[in-house]
């Protein structure tokens, strides 16, 4: 590690997430975190703490920005990163977030800084998954908004911050279960899990074995450095910003298979006919209820050329367009499309709708699978309706309007 590396650490389970950061502190030699507890934004300011594996070497303020403590957050990151960059005196920065800040955004901020992003790590108490996916409270309500205009849950939150991390750090939990640890794995079934607390490698002998040099003689091989625990690996694996921007983008996102274990199922739902408007915006609430997590994405009759996103989590909805579906683009808008997303359409092209379509992904204990199936099979247009074409079906009501505030 010739220069500084940065590895993000977030989470809302702060006593996983403290967990992880003093492992790293204690594995990587030389290493610093970096802290800012937004919790004293109300008194105007943000407090810094800069510490290594022995204690705070530094403290410091940062004034509140446009009255946001994470703008203020985003002020004051990479400048003091940029500090310990030129200082040229440690290997790793340990960025421990603030319990409701999301790694993705601050991962953005670090790499546009001109920094290295080694590696995002989102820390987990496995017992902790499914309160806090089914905890609908806004951040707000429990001292945890990030700013006054913060509208935030806690579930949502938390489901972003351990979708976007592709290392989770495992906390030793007595109290979870197998259905615990399979929600886990089937919310982020394409992680890599690491156990916190089993981080402990022996130290390498300072001397190894002689070994006999060329002209016969016997040499005593230099130290050894003592190995990397995997959690520290993971940390300074390698990142890429626009990469994991892309696993979560609701046109490529990776969403998770068909899965069905410990009690907990993954329900994959894809169909290529288009949802009726009024009859979907009626069947909301029971969707969104019907699953501790649910996302991807759907069309609307009335809406052919848009690409929605579904987000579900404490049993709350959002539902937001993000532009156009590919099918709907003239060919010389192409070239403006990220390869990425143009890989994901031609994956799944379809020869009439193009990459227009529904994929949706439920997970749960106790899903009801068939229920679900049939709820969003009565959703769709009927043959008749279908079969009456696009004209018609753009004359259905546009039950999404208020919702979508178009």
């Amino acid at each position: 590690m010739s220069e500084l590396s940065v590895v993000i650490v977030g989470g809302l389970h702060a006593d996983a997430r403290k967990a992880a950061v003093a492992r790293l502190l204690a594995d990587v030699p030389g290493s610093v975190a970096l802290h800012h507890d937004l919790a004293t934004a109300a008194a105007g300011t943000v407090v810094r703490t800069v510490r290594d594996a022995t204690g705070i070497l530094d403290a410091g303020e940062a004034p509140l920005v446009n009255d946001c403590a994470c703008c203020a957050l985003r002020e004051d990151l990479v400048p003091e990163l940029e500090r310990l960059a030129d200082a040229g005196q440690t290997p790793l920065a340990v960025v421990e977030l603030w319990d409701s800040v999301e790694p993705k955004a601050m991962a953005e901020v670090v790499t546009a800084g001109g920094l290295t992003v080694t590696g995002v790590i989102t820390a987990v108490d496995p017992a902790l998954v499914l309160p806090y996916l089914g905890n609908g409270d806004d951040l707000a309500d429990g001292g945890l908004a990030a700013a006054t205009t913060d509208q935030r849950t806690v579930a949502d939150t938390f489901a972003r911050q351990l979708e976007y991390a592709p290392v989770l750090a495992i906390a030793e939990s007595p109290e979870a279960d197998d259905e615990d640890r399979e929600l886990l794995a089937q919310l982020h079934p394409t992680a890599r899990q690491v156990p916190i607390g089993h981080g402990d490698l022996a130290g390498a002998p300072a001397l190894g074995a002689f070994a006999q040099d060329t002209a016969g003689g016997l040499t005593v091989p230099p130290p050894r450095r003592r190995p990397f625990s995997p959690l520290a690996e993971a940390a300074l694996a390698g990142f890429d910003v626009e990469s994991a921007a892309s696993a979560q983008h609701p046109a490529c996102a990776l969403l998770p298979a068909e899965a069905d274990a410990h009690g907990v199922s993954t329900l994959v739902w894809q169909q290529r006919r288009p949802f009726h408007p009024e009859r979907l915006y009626a069947a909301l609430e029971d969707l969104t209820c019907a699953a501790a997590r649910s996302r991807g994405r759907f069309w609307l009759a009335d809406k052919p050329d848009t690409l929605f996103h579904w987000d579900a989590a404490g049993g709350a909805l959002c539902v937001e367009s993000v532009g156009p579906w590919l099918a709907s683009l003239p060919d010389a808008a192409w070239e403006m499309v990220p390869p990425v997303r143009r890989a994901a359409a031609a994956l799944d092209w379809h020869p009439e709708h193009g990459d227009r379509g529904q994929h949706l992904v439920f997970t749960s204990p106790g899903l009801d699978r068939d229920g679900l199936e049939r709820l969003l099979e009565s959703c769709l247009l009927t043959d008749a309706e279908y079969a009456a074409g696009r004209d018609a079906w753009q004359r259905l009501p546009h039950a999404f309007d208020t919702l979508l505030e178009v």
